[in-house]
Protein backbone atom coordinates (compact mmCIF):
# COMPACT_ATOMS: atom_id res chain seq x y z
CA UNK A 1 0.00 0.00 0.00
CA UNK A 2 1.41 3.38 -1.17
CA UNK A 3 0.57 6.61 0.99
CA UNK A 4 -1.93 7.69 -0.92
CA UNK A 5 -3.93 4.56 -0.93
CA UNK A 6 -3.51 4.44 3.34
CA UNK A 7 -4.72 7.90 3.41
CA UNK A 8 -7.77 7.51 1.08
CA UNK A 9 -8.85 4.47 3.60
CA UNK A 10 -8.41 6.34 6.54
CA UNK A 11 -10.70 9.10 4.99
CA UNK A 12 -13.08 6.31 4.28
CA UNK A 13 -13.08 5.11 7.68
CA UNK A 14 -13.69 8.80 9.34
CA UNK A 15 -16.63 8.90 6.71
CA UNK A 16 -18.01 5.83 7.85
CA UNK A 17 -18.22 6.68 11.10
CA UNK A 18 -19.77 9.64 11.15
CA UNK A 19 -22.70 8.40 8.69
CA UNK A 20 -22.77 5.37 11.13
CA UNK A 21 -23.45 7.66 14.28
CA UNK A 22 -26.21 9.66 11.73
CA UNK A 23 -28.01 5.97 11.07
CA UNK A 24 -27.98 4.98 15.05
CA UNK A 25 -29.37 8.50 15.36
CA UNK A 26 -32.14 7.70 12.69
CA UNK A 27 -32.74 4.28 13.57
CA UNK A 28 -31.83 3.01 10.53
CA UNK A 29 -29.04 0.79 11.97
CA UNK A 30 -27.74 0.33 15.23
CA UNK A 31 -25.37 -2.36 16.01
CA UNK A 32 -25.27 -4.38 19.09
CA UNK A 33 -22.53 -3.66 22.04
CA UNK A 34 -20.18 -6.39 20.74
CA UNK A 35 -20.21 -5.41 17.03
CA UNK A 36 -19.02 -2.22 18.18
CA UNK A 37 -16.21 -3.00 20.48
CA UNK A 38 -14.70 -4.78 17.20
CA UNK A 39 -15.58 -2.59 14.54
CA UNK A 40 -13.92 -0.01 16.84
CA UNK A 41 -10.95 -1.99 17.71
CA UNK A 42 -10.73 -2.80 14.11
CA UNK A 43 -10.75 0.82 12.93
CA UNK A 44 -8.48 1.93 15.91
CA UNK A 45 -6.15 -0.93 14.36
CA UNK A 46 -6.19 0.47 11.09
CA UNK A 47 -5.64 4.02 11.66
CA UNK A 48 -2.62 3.00 13.87
CA UNK A 49 -0.85 1.27 11.54
CA UNK A 50 -1.42 4.12 9.03
CA UNK A 51 -0.22 6.46 11.07
CA UNK A 52 2.69 4.69 12.21
CA UNK A 53 3.86 3.17 8.72
CA UNK A 54 2.70 5.87 6.09
CA UNK A 55 1.82 9.21 8.64
CA UNK A 56 -1.48 9.97 7.55
CA UNK A 57 -4.12 12.45 8.59
CA UNK A 58 -6.62 10.67 10.46
CA UNK A 59 -8.76 13.64 11.63
CA UNK A 60 -9.71 16.49 9.92
CA UNK A 61 -7.36 18.95 12.64
CA UNK A 62 -4.29 16.20 11.15
CA UNK A 63 -5.53 17.48 7.10
CA UNK A 64 -5.85 21.17 7.93
CA UNK A 65 -2.71 21.31 10.20
CA UNK A 66 -0.67 19.18 6.95
CA UNK A 67 -1.50 21.79 4.46
CA UNK A 68 -0.40 24.25 7.03
CA UNK A 69 2.43 22.29 7.15
CA UNK A 70 2.94 22.18 3.20
CA UNK A 71 2.60 26.08 2.80
CA UNK A 72 4.85 26.96 5.27
CA UNK A 73 7.45 24.71 4.18
CA UNK A 74 7.32 25.81 0.66
CA UNK A 75 7.54 29.21 1.91
CA UNK A 76 10.85 28.20 4.00
CA UNK A 77 12.47 26.59 1.05
CA UNK A 78 12.11 29.52 -1.32
CA UNK A 79 13.40 31.27 1.76
CA UNK A 80 16.32 28.90 2.14
CA UNK A 81 17.07 28.92 -1.75
CA UNK A 82 17.02 32.96 -1.93
CA UNK A 83 19.32 32.85 0.86
CA UNK A 84 22.11 30.58 -1.13
CA UNK A 85 21.21 32.40 -4.04
CA UNK A 86 22.21 35.80 -2.57
CA UNK A 87 25.13 34.20 -0.54
CA UNK A 88 26.72 33.00 -3.84
CA UNK A 89 26.55 36.78 -5.14
CA UNK A 90 27.42 38.44 -2.27
CA UNK A 91 30.34 36.97 -1.31
CA UNK A 92 31.45 35.40 -4.61
CA UNK A 93 34.09 37.80 -5.99
CA UNK A 94 36.07 37.91 -2.78
CA UNK A 95 37.38 33.59 -3.59
CA UNK A 96 39.88 32.33 -5.47
CA UNK A 97 38.63 30.34 -8.42
CA UNK A 98 39.84 26.78 -6.89
CA UNK A 99 37.37 27.66 -3.94
CA UNK A 100 34.50 28.77 -6.24
CA UNK A 101 34.86 25.01 -8.04
CA UNK A 102 35.13 23.65 -4.74
CA UNK A 103 31.91 25.12 -3.35
CA UNK A 104 30.26 24.51 -6.46
CA UNK A 105 31.01 21.07 -6.62
CA UNK A 106 30.39 20.46 -3.06
CA UNK A 107 26.98 22.42 -1.96
CA UNK A 108 24.66 20.38 -4.16
CA UNK A 109 25.98 17.20 -3.05
CA UNK A 110 25.96 18.55 0.84
CA UNK A 111 22.38 19.24 0.16
CA UNK A 112 21.45 16.09 -1.57
CA UNK A 113 22.61 14.40 1.94
CA UNK A 114 20.47 16.63 3.82
CA UNK A 115 17.42 15.77 1.62
CA UNK A 116 18.78 11.91 2.24
CA UNK A 117 19.25 12.53 5.79
CA UNK A 118 15.59 14.21 6.25
CA UNK A 119 14.46 11.85 4.46
CA UNK A 120 15.15 8.59 6.13
CA UNK A 121 13.79 10.33 9.69
CA UNK A 122 10.57 12.08 8.60
CA UNK A 123 7.58 10.34 6.71
CA UNK A 124 5.89 13.15 5.76
CA UNK A 125 8.78 14.67 3.74
CA UNK A 126 8.12 18.24 4.13
CA UNK A 127 11.47 18.71 5.75
CA UNK A 128 13.03 16.17 2.53
CA UNK A 129 10.85 19.04 -0.03
CA UNK A 130 12.49 21.85 1.82
CA UNK A 131 16.42 20.37 1.47
CA UNK A 132 15.14 19.32 -2.19
CA UNK A 133 14.36 22.71 -3.55
CA UNK A 134 17.58 24.00 -1.56
CA UNK A 135 19.78 21.33 -3.51
CA UNK A 136 18.29 22.21 -6.90
CA UNK A 137 18.76 25.76 -7.05
CA UNK A 138 22.52 24.66 -5.57
CA UNK A 139 22.78 22.93 -8.69
CA UNK A 140 21.01 25.30 -10.81
CA UNK A 141 23.95 28.25 -9.59
CA UNK A 142 26.34 25.06 -9.84
CA UNK A 143 25.99 24.71 -13.63
CA UNK A 144 25.19 28.41 -14.15
CA UNK A 145 28.42 30.11 -12.52
CA UNK A 146 31.12 27.13 -13.92
CA UNK A 147 29.61 28.16 -17.39
CA UNK A 148 30.49 31.69 -16.52
CA UNK A 149 33.79 30.74 -14.50
CA UNK A 150 35.15 28.90 -17.89
CA UNK A 151 33.19 30.71 -20.44
CA UNK A 152 30.76 28.09 -21.65
CA UNK A 153 28.09 28.73 -24.40
CA UNK A 154 24.30 28.53 -22.67
CA UNK A 155 22.64 26.66 -24.30
CA UNK A 156 18.67 24.69 -23.32
CA UNK A 157 20.75 21.17 -22.48
CA UNK A 158 21.09 23.38 -19.13
CA UNK A 159 16.78 22.90 -18.85
CA UNK A 160 17.52 19.46 -19.32
CA UNK A 161 19.80 18.36 -17.06
CA UNK A 162 18.17 20.24 -14.53
CA UNK A 163 14.94 18.73 -15.17
CA UNK A 164 16.75 15.34 -14.97
CA UNK A 165 18.10 16.33 -11.43
CA UNK A 166 15.00 17.26 -9.83
CA UNK A 167 12.93 14.20 -11.41
CA UNK A 168 15.55 12.05 -9.70
CA UNK A 169 14.76 13.61 -6.61
CA UNK A 170 11.01 13.17 -7.15
CA UNK A 171 10.95 9.92 -7.98
CA UNK A 172 13.53 8.41 -5.55
CA UNK A 173 11.78 9.95 -2.99
CA UNK A 174 8.06 10.62 -3.78
CA UNK A 175 8.53 14.97 -3.71
CA UNK A 176 5.80 16.47 -5.72
CA UNK A 177 7.44 19.57 -5.54
CA UNK A 178 10.34 18.40 -6.86
CA UNK A 179 8.50 16.72 -9.88
CA UNK A 180 6.93 20.46 -10.62
CA UNK A 181 10.35 21.64 -10.43
CA UNK A 182 11.35 19.27 -13.59
CA UNK A 183 8.33 19.18 -15.45
CA UNK A 184 8.71 23.10 -15.52
CA UNK A 185 12.17 22.31 -16.36
CA UNK A 186 11.43 19.99 -18.71
CA UNK A 187 8.72 22.32 -21.03
CA UNK A 188 11.86 25.09 -21.06
CA UNK A 189 13.71 23.04 -22.38
CA UNK A 190 11.12 21.79 -25.00
CA UNK A 191 10.31 24.60 -25.24
CA UNK A 192 13.60 26.23 -26.32
CA UNK A 193 14.41 23.22 -28.67
CA UNK A 194 11.41 23.65 -30.77
CA UNK A 195 11.87 26.89 -31.25
CA UNK A 196 15.41 26.52 -32.23
CA UNK A 197 14.19 24.61 -35.04
CA UNK A 198 11.87 27.08 -36.12
CA UNK A 199 15.16 29.23 -36.45
CA UNK A 200 14.84 31.25 -33.18
CA UNK A 201 17.73 32.07 -31.00
CA UNK A 202 16.69 29.68 -27.95
CA UNK A 203 16.68 32.48 -25.03
CA UNK A 204 13.82 33.87 -27.32
CA UNK A 205 11.79 31.15 -26.79
CA UNK A 206 9.36 32.86 -24.46
CA UNK A 207 8.46 35.02 -27.45
CA UNK A 208 6.31 32.65 -29.11
CA UNK A 209 3.69 30.93 -26.82
CA UNK A 210 2.98 28.18 -29.51
CA UNK A 211 6.13 26.54 -28.20
CA UNK A 212 4.44 26.12 -25.00
CA UNK A 213 1.59 24.18 -26.60
CA UNK A 214 4.18 21.21 -27.45
CA UNK A 215 5.95 21.09 -24.25
CA UNK A 216 2.21 20.69 -22.55
CA UNK A 217 1.03 18.44 -24.64
CA UNK A 218 3.92 15.87 -24.13
CA UNK A 219 3.94 16.51 -20.37
CA UNK A 220 -0.08 16.05 -20.09
CA UNK A 221 0.68 12.70 -22.37
CA UNK A 222 3.09 11.26 -19.79
CA UNK A 223 0.08 11.39 -17.15
CA UNK A 224 -0.76 8.15 -19.35
CA UNK A 225 2.06 6.20 -18.40
CA UNK A 226 1.48 3.94 -15.21
CA UNK A 227 3.45 4.82 -12.07
CA UNK A 228 3.03 1.57 -9.86
CA UNK A 229 5.26 3.53 -6.67
CA UNK A 230 3.58 7.23 -7.32
CA UNK A 231 0.45 6.69 -7.61
CA UNK A 232 -0.57 10.60 -7.45
CA UNK A 233 2.15 11.66 -10.00
CA UNK A 234 0.10 11.11 -13.56
CA UNK A 235 -2.30 13.45 -12.21
CA UNK A 236 0.26 15.87 -11.87
CA UNK A 237 1.34 15.34 -14.83
CA UNK A 238 -1.77 15.70 -16.58
CA UNK A 239 -2.76 18.73 -14.42
CA UNK A 240 0.45 21.19 -15.17
CA UNK A 241 0.79 20.21 -19.19
CA UNK A 242 -3.02 21.04 -19.40
CA UNK A 243 -2.51 24.40 -17.23
CA UNK A 244 0.60 25.26 -19.51
CA UNK A 245 -1.38 24.37 -22.97
CA UNK A 246 -4.71 26.67 -21.73
CA UNK A 247 -2.27 29.98 -20.68
CA UNK A 248 -0.25 29.30 -24.02
CA UNK A 249 -3.62 29.65 -26.31
CA UNK A 250 -4.92 32.06 -23.97
CA UNK A 251 -2.40 34.28 -25.04
CA UNK A 252 -2.34 33.58 -28.70
CA UNK A 253 -6.40 34.02 -28.65
CA UNK A 254 -5.55 37.71 -27.29
CA UNK A 255 -1.70 38.37 -29.31
CA UNK A 256 -2.15 36.71 -32.92
CA UNK A 257 1.02 38.17 -33.88
CA UNK A 258 2.87 35.97 -31.39
CA UNK A 259 1.85 33.30 -33.45
CA UNK A 260 4.06 31.10 -35.87
CA UNK A 261 1.35 31.36 -38.46
CA UNK A 262 1.55 33.49 -41.39
CA UNK A 263 -2.52 34.12 -40.95
CA UNK A 264 -4.14 37.44 -40.31
CA UNK A 265 -4.03 38.12 -36.51
CA UNK A 266 -7.66 38.66 -36.13
CA UNK A 267 -7.95 34.86 -38.01
CA UNK A 268 -5.36 33.13 -35.74
CA UNK A 269 -6.71 34.52 -32.50
CA UNK A 270 -10.41 33.59 -33.35
CA UNK A 271 -9.15 29.95 -34.08
CA UNK A 272 -7.05 29.77 -30.99
CA UNK A 273 -10.43 30.86 -29.06
CA UNK A 274 -12.03 28.11 -30.75
CA UNK A 275 -9.49 25.90 -30.07
CA UNK A 276 -9.49 26.78 -26.49
CA UNK A 277 -13.43 26.07 -26.10
CA UNK A 278 -12.98 23.02 -27.39
CA UNK A 279 -9.97 21.77 -25.39
CA UNK A 280 -11.54 23.24 -21.86
CA UNK A 281 -15.04 21.15 -23.08
CA UNK A 282 -12.72 18.05 -23.65
CA UNK A 283 -11.05 17.92 -20.27
CA UNK A 284 -14.59 18.59 -18.53
CA UNK A 285 -16.80 15.43 -20.68
CA UNK A 286 -12.90 13.92 -19.93
CA UNK A 287 -12.47 14.74 -15.90
CA UNK A 288 -16.32 13.67 -15.93
CA UNK A 289 -15.72 10.08 -17.30
CA UNK A 290 -12.98 9.42 -15.59
CA UNK A 291 -13.66 10.96 -12.52
CA UNK A 292 -11.10 13.26 -12.44
CA UNK A 293 -12.00 16.13 -10.47
CA UNK A 294 -8.86 18.02 -10.92
CA UNK A 295 -9.10 18.01 -14.60
CA UNK A 296 -12.86 19.15 -14.19
CA UNK A 297 -11.95 21.97 -12.07
CA UNK A 298 -9.09 23.05 -14.73
CA UNK A 299 -11.60 22.99 -17.85
CA UNK A 300 -14.15 24.81 -16.44
CA UNK A 301 -12.13 27.45 -15.00
CA UNK A 302 -10.52 28.21 -18.34
CA UNK A 303 -14.12 27.43 -20.37
CA UNK A 304 -14.76 30.31 -18.30
CA UNK A 305 -12.12 32.53 -18.37
CA UNK A 306 -12.03 32.19 -22.15
CA UNK A 307 -15.83 32.98 -22.27
CA UNK A 308 -15.58 35.69 -19.91
CA UNK A 309 -12.31 37.63 -22.49
CA UNK A 310 -14.73 36.86 -25.26
CA UNK A 311 -17.63 39.28 -24.00
CA UNK A 312 -14.70 41.73 -22.79
CA UNK A 313 -13.61 42.33 -26.47
CA UNK A 314 -17.22 42.15 -27.85
CA UNK A 315 -18.67 44.83 -25.20
CA UNK A 316 -16.89 46.67 -23.29
CA UNK A 317 -15.57 49.37 -25.34
CA UNK A 318 -19.35 50.21 -26.11
CA UNK A 319 -22.09 48.47 -23.69
CA UNK A 320 -22.76 50.45 -20.38
CA UNK A 321 -20.90 49.04 -17.79
CA UNK A 322 -24.07 47.77 -15.52
CA UNK A 323 -25.22 45.87 -18.51
CA UNK A 324 -21.99 44.26 -19.35
CA UNK A 325 -21.46 42.99 -15.75
CA UNK A 326 -25.65 42.10 -15.87
CA UNK A 327 -24.72 39.49 -19.00
CA UNK A 328 -22.07 37.90 -17.04
CA UNK A 329 -23.81 37.23 -14.21
CA UNK A 330 -26.68 35.79 -16.57
CA UNK A 331 -24.05 33.73 -18.49
CA UNK A 332 -23.20 32.67 -14.72
CA UNK A 333 -26.41 31.28 -14.04
CA UNK A 334 -26.20 29.55 -17.28
CA UNK A 335 -23.46 27.77 -17.24
CA UNK A 336 -24.68 26.43 -13.56
CA UNK A 337 -28.04 24.82 -15.09
CA UNK A 338 -25.67 23.39 -17.85
CA UNK A 339 -23.18 21.75 -15.36
CA UNK A 340 -25.96 21.42 -13.34
CA UNK A 341 -28.00 18.94 -16.08
CA UNK A 342 -24.74 17.39 -16.66
CA UNK A 343 -24.08 16.23 -13.04
CA UNK A 344 -28.36 14.63 -12.86
CA UNK A 345 -26.90 12.85 -16.00
CA UNK A 346 -23.70 11.34 -14.34
CA UNK A 347 -25.90 10.81 -11.39
CA UNK A 348 -28.44 8.85 -13.57
CA UNK A 349 -25.94 7.31 -15.22
CA UNK A 350 -24.51 5.79 -12.06
CA UNK A 351 -27.87 4.82 -10.47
Amino acid sequence: MQKEQAQQRADRIRAFRQELETLEDEDVLVLDESQKLRLEAHHQTMLARFSSLYDVDISRSDKQLSWSMRIVSFLGALALSAAVFFFFYRFWGWLGTGVQVGILVVAPMVAVLGVDFAARREKTLYFASLFSLMALTCFVLDLSVLGTIFNITPSPNAFLVWGAFALILAYALGLRLMLVAGMTCLMGYMAATVGTWSGCYWLSFGERPENFLVAGALLACAGSLPHRRHGDFPNLYRGYGLLVMFIAILIVSNWGAGSYLLWDPKVIEAGYQVLGFLLSGGVIALGIRRQWSGLTNLGSTFFVLYLYTKFFDWWWDWMPKYLFFLVLGLSAILLLMVLKRLRAGARGRMA
